[in-house]
């Protein structure tokens, strides 16, 4: 059983970094948020993941082969991940556009 996030450095070059993150249950803690001096693209890979954006009503559901691009310093949080199966993310953070 993970007790934590499992983040692996994939790839990383010319400031960009390709990360996969592995997730059994973990969210963001109430009231923090990611905000990011790059942009990031998310495919999940396998599981389910709820990510709220801020000023979205509602959080996203993403399913395996999901995608997303999170613009830079686009506040988000993870809501949920699969407390019975891997949520297993492929992460790209790339130069904002």
């Amino acid at each position: 059983m993970l007790t934590e996030e499992l983040f692996q450095t994939l790839a990383a070059s010319g400031g960009a970094r390709v990360e996969r993150i592995v997730s059994l249950g973990q969210c963001s803690p109430e009231g923090e948020w990611f905000d990011q001096d790059q942009d990031e693209w998310v495919l999940l890979l396998a599981g389910e993941a709820l990510l709220l954006l801020e000023g979205e009503p509602a959080p996203r559901r993403l399913a395996s082969g999901d995608h997303l691009l999170i613009p830079a310093h686009c506040r988000h949080r993870v809501a949920w991940t699969d407390p019975d199966r891997h949520t297993i993310w492929l992460a790209v953070h790339f130069a904002p556009r």
